[in-house]
């Protein structure tokens, strides 16, 4: 028996086995929102589940070793079409959390059956101090290895469904060339043998057709059709094109549709632009689509615009795709225009250079990612970035669909020690939507509007900070950096219209 072998399907079961665990937490995340929630779930589940496995091991008490390769085989069916039968589960059915939770449990359950019935073949090959050493070892080596790869290479390069076929594969791979590692052990390889090719062979034409599968599904989920699609390391990005116009999602959440970006567009940026001192140096954080640096760059007097995004996937299509290259009126490669890929926190950690303006354009808090951006902490990094007479302006989400949410925001942002002034505008593809201006003290200035602009006027602008009843002010915590509470908020108030 080559032990070699033996050690080299250790590293490959335990690879896979924590590849299936990460693709089910990643897909829940992305499908049902709240990372937090899913991950610690799935990942919960899936552990139990292999004690489950682990404890069953000891009934199997003849053929140890074909059982073995039936557990492979069976693992890398089942985890090799996990992702796209969730997908399509998602998409066709009400039945979504059911498939999900019974994933985790069956797969969870054979990955643990994996390392028991291995050890136990090679009980005879060396000593048990020697083995239970080396075999966990490598199990753990493999875990890393998955850990690693899956975020820096497989869900960028291949997406989920490509990954978890490309790893039922290599489970099967593992079960296949097993047939013959343990021959002397099989009772009839040629039929385990067999078994393996067709497995195989099935799972190599899924991969083949793991884009069309990705587009089928993405087709489905969203009601436009899907004219670019692509990962990055740090999210899924999609452009539809339908009566709206075309439309952005991150992770499936609406980032703006192009019939009406103006509205939050125009709200976002200039109640900032005509109340700060000076406008000459701006600072946009997020906004990688390039809409915000538009409104900046009507202003004549701006001399500088920096832009931080993380993700250069997407600053790098507000520069190449057409459709969003004229939206944005090519605002990206204008002279005065630098873009800086990385998190928006350790941009202003690193620097000291202060800013008349400040726009920041963060994704909603709907993890504890973008949570941090929304703390005490990060503000307060914020305000040494502000110049004396600067302004700067935050979105904070919805004051009528996730009110608390909204004022925890300005509650926050209060206690970080900003003089706050709250405001709202109607954007019809997410409803009323929430800012808060911020600066060191209650601006004295007010300049002209640009012209051309399609929603503000002064009469429009003096109404925004205006709130009826329903979005009025609400007591809230502090959102601090070790209690993210506006997450929690925020989750609570949005499952209510989702």
């Amino acid at each position: 028996m080559n032990k070699t072998l033996l050690y080299i399907t250790v590293i490959v079961i335990a690879t896979c086995g924590l590849v299936y665990e990460l693709v089910v937490g990643a897909l829940a995340s992305y499908l049902l929102g709240d990372s937090i929630t899913q991950f610690s779930t799935v990942i919960g589940g899936y552990l139990f589940a292999m004690g489950i496995g682990s404890y069953l091991s000891r009934y199997i008490d003849k053929g140890v070793a074909q059982r073995f390769v039936e557990v492979e085989l069976a693992v890398a069916l089942l985890g090799g079409i996990c992702a796209p039968v969730l997908f399509l589960t998602f998409t066709l059915t009400d039945m979504f959390q059911v498939a999900l939770y019974g994933s985790v449990i069956v797969i969870g359950a054979l990955v643990g059956l994996e390392i028991p019935l291995l050890l136990r073949i090679l009980k005879d090959q060396l000593k048990f101090k020697d083995l239970v050493s080396q075999v966990l070892s490598l199990d753990y080596l493999g875990a890393l290895a998955a850990s690693v790869a899956f975020p820096l290479l497989l869900v960028p390069k291949l997406g989920l469904v490509r990954t978890s076929l490309l790893f039922g594969i290599l489970n099967a791979a593992v079960g296949l060339w097993s047939t013959w590692l343990l021959a002397p052990l099989l009772g009839n390889p040629l039929r385990l043998r067999i078994k393996a090719v067709v497995l195989t062979v099935f799972l190599v034409v899924g991969f083949a057709l793991g884009d069309r599968l990705t587009t089928f599904y993405e087709d489905q989920l969203y009601a436009d059709d899907v004219v670019h699609a692509s990962s990055s390391p740090y999210q899924r990005i999609i452009l539809t094109r339908g009566k709206r116009g075309f439309s952005l999602f991150l992770n499936g959440n609406l980032q703006f549709a192009s019939l009406d970006e103006y509205r939050y567009h125009e709200s976002l940026v200039h109640p900032a632009m005509v109340r700060a001192g000076k406008v000459e140096h701006v600072l946009i954080l997020g906004g990688g689509d390039g809409l915000a640096a538009r409104e900046v760059l009507r202003y004549p007097e701006v001399r500088s615009v920096t832009l931080v995004d993380l993700d250069p996937a997407i600053t790098g299509l507000a520069m190449r795709y057409d459709e969003l290259v004229k939206l944005n009126h090519h605002s990206l490669t204008d002279a005065r225009m630098r873009v800086i890929n990385t998190d928006a926190m350790q941009f202003l950690m690193e620097g000291q250079q202060q800013y008349d303006v400040v726009i920041v354009d963060f994704p909603d808090p709907n993890n504890f990612a973008l949570g941090k951006l929304y703390t005490t902490g990060f503000y307060k990094l914020l305000k040494k970035r502000v110049a004396p007479d600067g302004v700067a302006v935050v979105q904070s989400t919805s004051p009528l669909f996730a009110r608390r949410s909204f004022w925890c925001v300005e509650n926050t942002l209060r206690a970080a020690g900003y003089w706050t002034e709250p405001y709202h505008a109607l954007v019809p593809s997410f409803g009323e939507w929430g800012y808060v201006l911020v600066a060191h003290e209650a601006p004295g200035h007010q300049r002209a509007l640009p012209e051309g602009l399609r929603f503000l006027d002064l009469p429009t602008l003096e109404s925004l900070t205006r709130f009826p009843p329903d979005m009025g002010p609400l007591p809230t915590e502090v959102n601090r950096l070790n209690n993210q509470v506006l997450v929690h908020y925020y989750e609570e108030e949005w499952r209510r219209w989702n």
